[in-house]
């Protein structure tokens, strides 16, 4: 009987060490990037054991639990060996904690180290603890000690050496914070990925394991906010009967450094207060709000404050009462500012009343405000003037306020980036953005100092991405955005962290180590954005989508409602040239941005080609930097973009060996469908664009198969998100 167990306890042994052996493991795309595998690597593998023989925790909060738990889990998946808690009296032990809850990190004397990193910043330390060689992992939180575990897993994931760490690493944004567009009836507004995660129906008894492991992924990139609701807000949210939900929500974030914040309609105060007014300078109104924002703190003791859209698109707001935008902030900021909430006040505005070019009305509205908003309001603005498109110049507000904390608004769902078809990673559209120089105060004076503080010595910064998940089975639908996600908070947290880099660590830990797959698949992530820019709105081109739901090619969309819902408002085309004058003899909009970056952009031959239609109408002989008319570079862009979305297939179909069937198989069939919508979106709009250039597409470059009128025709039905 003994020698039965023997047995079974071997062919178990054999059998487990042989599934965790195996190089590909079927993967629905569930566990993100934090998939724990089995390190391939035998000797990285022993390297990591010998250096990793218990766990040494003394503090025992809800954040150092899970900090633990996290440990635990990722290790034992790692290495194939549990850590178990353990004393100083062994090598290779792993401290866990901060200098007040442990005692042995206090007699480190880091202090001096610590009080630089601030309230969330961390150490992962190799050192001499009794005479004995340990890892030291503190921060001067426990959400720090969070950040600091996750941090040390990605280095075992991504197979770095642990025995000589020396790592100090601390936020450069205040508040980084998912907006999801998500409504209370579970639809979610320009979401591509199912319905949203919020299952309002079950809450508040029912915690969903999916809450816990969104806020598992957003503590592992440092994110620290979420808005749980649309910006096209519902009054609902605040009644009581939500209010329970939200503080489920919260309560399950809480050990996680996840804050929870709301959007606030503005008009509330009547919807469901019953007064007749929601006057920000209004007595009763600015009470109604003082006890609404005190009902909100009895649920939700650290909530984190209001998201706010008003004015723009229909939505109420101050302007209503012939009140300002700062009037209406500093209501609502008054109302959290006991507390310690902040108010995000959204730049989006426009008005279809004011007869000027749309890319200039947040400027106009917000720079003159500048200076009386209250200390806890940040202006959330877009990364450009006009809204998410795949290229844009940084927003002109972005360094004209120097007295107002503005917080960066990306949108990490893909809207106008093909939706949840197309693979494109946005690290390069956001660190264009980040690195743009906006010469406020000479050259240097980049976006990312604007909005980590830096350059105007702002006390609280800010950046919010428009988050692409929903509750398909792997969060965002295609599984590649899942990537954006990662790099919108992995850059929050450091800004000058490169796309290359970024793109390493999620491959690494989303799929191998392997260099063969790494570089090739590294290089199609990094090049998509161009790509796709190239074979949507090349040269500058912008807001050619399909009418509402922003899905495919529609350059032809005029006669609507409002003239910056259309087309030909953007594009201008006529059988002169292209692009929209934004110059001094046009809408001037260029006048927005300092001098230095006017110099730049303000003729055709300094203009960088990527913005010439932005801010200038060209005409088609014009001659490009090729040497080509603009013309035939503007067909040669097009062909290029579909060119490289086949390229895209064949990179993937040569990794399929380092992939399980279940993620390729994925992957494959969505490139599949961008290539066919990279070449709808080629011969619908050089067949548009070349009714009014009156030129044949250059030698060399296939005929459209179809008409213009087959295309204009086209009309998905039922588009996500719209």
């Amino acid at each position: 009987m003994l020698m039965n167990f023997k047995f079974l306890a071997i062919y178990l042994f054999v059998l487990f060490t042989t599934i965790l052996s195996l190089p590909v493991i079927a993967d629905d795309g569930y566990r993100l990037w934090q998939r724990y595998d089995f390190v391939q690597d035998q000797a990285k593998r022993q390297a990591y054991l010998a250096n990793l023989t218990g766990l040494v925790i003394e503090g025992n909060s809800p954040t150092l639990t899970v900090a633990r738990q996290e440990l635990v889990t990722g290790l034992a998946g790692l290495l194939g060996k549990p850590l178990r808690l353990t004393s100083l009296n062994t090598a290779g032990v792993l401290i866990l904690g901060t200098p007040q809850n442990t005692s042995v990190i206090k007699n480190l004397n880091l202090a001096v180290k610590l009080t630089a990193l601030g309230p969330e910043g961390f150490l992962i330390l190799s050192a001499q603890v009794q005479g004995k060689k340990a890892t030291v992992i503190t921060a001067n939180s426990d959400v720090g000690v969070l950040y600091g575990t996750f941090h040390f897993l990605k280095l075992l994931q991504t197979n770095q050496d642990i025995t000589q760490l020396n790592i100090s690493s601390a936020p450069k944004i205040q508040r980084r914070i998912l907006n999801h567009w998500d409504n209370l009836d579970r639809t979610v507004e320009r979401g591509y990925a199912g319905f949203s995660i919020w299952d309002w129906h079950k809450l508040p008894d029912y915690i969903d394991q999916r809450y816990i492991d969104y806020a598992r992924a957003n503590a592992s990139i440092g994110i620290n906010g979420t808005v749980l609701t649309n910006v096209n807000a519902n009054a609902l949210i605040l009644t009581p009967q939500y209010l329970v939900k939200v503080k489920a929500l919260a309560d399950a974030f809480r050990p996680y450094g996840l804050k929870v914040y709301l959007t606030a309609r503005f008009s509330a105060p009547v919807e469901m207060g019953g007064l007749k007014t929601a006057d920000p300078l209004d007595a009763q109104v600015k009470t109604w709000w003082k006890n609404k924002a005190a009902e909100i703190y009895s649920y939700v003791p650290d909530f984190g404050g209001f998201l706010v859209k008003a004015n723009s698109e229909g939505q109420p707001g101050p302007q209503n009462y012939g009140r300002s935008h700062a009037d209406g902030a500093n209501m609502l900021a008054d109302a959290v500012a006991e507390k310690g909430g902040i108010v995000m006040w959204r730049a989006f505005v426009y008005d279809n009343k004011v007869p000027d070019d749309r890319a200039k009305q947040a400027y106009t509205e917000f720079k003159p405000l500048d200076g009386q908003f209250r200390k806890n309001v940040l202006v959330q603005v877009k990364n450009g003037p006009i809204d998410f498109q795949p290229r844009e110049p940084f927003h002109p507000l972005f360094g004209a306020m120097p007295q107002t904390p503005l917080m960066m608004e990306f949108q990490i769902t893909q809207e106008y980036l093909g939706q949840a078809t197309n693979l494109v990673y946005q690290a390069p559209l956001y660190k264009e953005t980040l690195d743009a120089d906006t010469h406020v105060k000479g050259a240097g004076s980049t976006v990312a100092k604007v909005v980590d503080g830096s350059l105007h010595q702002y006390e609280l910064t800010g950046m919010a991405g428009v988050a692409n998940i929903g509750n398909d089975r792997n969060w965002t639908g295609h599984l590649f955005g899942q990537a954006n996600w990662y790099c919108f908070g992995r850059l929050a947290w450091d800004h000058t962290l490169s796309s290359e880099k970024i793109a390493d660590e999620w491959l690494r830990m989303t799929f191998t180590n392997e260099a063969t797959f790494l570089n090739p698949i590294n290089k199609m992530m990094r090049q998509s954005r161009e790509t796709l820019v190239n074979y949507m709105t090349p040269l500058g081109l912008h807001h050619i989508m399909g009418y509402s739901h922003h899905y495919g090619p529609g350059p032809w969309i005029k006669d609507k409602q409002r003239a910056d819902w259309t087309s030909v408002y953007y594009h201008k085309a006529s059988p002169e040239g292209i692009g929209f004058d934004r110059t001094v003899t046009g809408s001037n909009a260029l006048a927005q941005y300092a001098p230095g970056v006017q110099q730049q952009f303000g003729k055709p031959a300094t203009c960088p080609e990527e913005f010439l239609l932005w801010f200038h109408h060209v005409k088609w002989d014009y001659k490009v930097k090729s040497g080509r008319s603009l013309w035939d570079e503007l067909c040669q862009r097009y062909y290029r973009g579909a060119a490289e979305v086949g390229q895209m297939r064949q990179t993937w179909q040569a990794a399929q060996a380092y992939v399980d069937a279940e993620r390729f198989n994925h992957v494959k069939m969505l490139l599949l469908i961008q290539e066919k919508e990279a070449r709808w979106w080629r011969d619908a709009c050089v067949l548009y664009f070349q009714t009014f250039a009156q030129r044949p597409i250059p030698a060399g470059l296939e005929k459209p198969s179809q008409t213009l009128d087959y295309y204009v025709k086209q009309d998905p039905k039922f588009v996500p998100g719209n």
